[in-house]
């Protein structure tokens, strides 16, 4: 600490830490490449990702869901029906009053929900336990998320969401989809979380 306070000591305490958009942070959201490099980090990591125009999310959530063979899904309370349109699996409600059990997560085909914020820079999905969003255990125990996020929620870089984000609610980042490497170097997906992580990536109205 006393380097960095060193470095440091010829920079202004009013200054900005925010870097320019050339060298990397900016305050976009869903502006310029923003939505680009979201995109290409979270294939790295092997999530589907897809890009929806705002009126067809409910279509693109009933084929996303039907391309998984999903039957049985959660939904927390604040999900729109309207992303349900269309939809032939059925919606199981999850709340903190009236939470399903663990087993019950267990035997779902998956769960959609919303997100808070999204992080271009390192492909993070951070969920707040909105009310899109729900409970932590519906995102952990089912083998599937299907995430929708709206380009207006991704900014640029870590230090942005955080800025955003309430540090008292229970924060959940997730990059990708879930996996571990740390036996012997081989990878291992589905440890803490699920397996198959969907994004729909809901673009702005022009």
């Amino acid at each position: 600490m006393g380097r960095v306070r060193a470095a440091l000591a010829d920079v202004p305490s009013d200054e900005s830490a925010v870097r320019t958009p050339g060298g990397g942070f900016a305050d976009s959201h869903g502006a310029g490449p923003t939505l680009d490099v979201f995109e290409d980090r979270l294939r790295d990591y092997k999530a589907q990702v897809r890009r929806v125009p705002a009126d067809r999310v409910g279509a693109e959530v009933a084929a996303a869901l039907e391309r998984r063979g999903a039957r049985r899904v959660v939904a927390p309370p604040g999900v729109p029906g309207a992303w349900f349109e269309g939809a032939s699996a059925e919606r199981l409600p999850d709340s903190r009053e009236e939470p399903l059990s663990v087993g019950d997560l267990n035997g779902v085909d998956g769960v959609v929900t919303g997100c808070s914020v999204a992080i271009a820079e390192t492909g993070t999905i951070v969920l707040d336990g909105g009310p899109d969003q729900g409970r932590r255990a519906i995102t952990l125990v089912p083998d599937y998320h299907l995430c929708v996020v709206r380009a207006e929620q991704v900014v640029d870089g870590v230090p942005q969401a955080v800025r955003l984000l309430d540090p008292v609610r229970p924060l959940t980042w997730i990059s990708g989809p879930s996996a571990t490497s740390d036996i012997e170097l081989n990878r291992v997906e589905g440890v803490h979380g699920p397996r198959t992580l969907e994004v729909l990536l809901v673009e702005s109205a022009p």
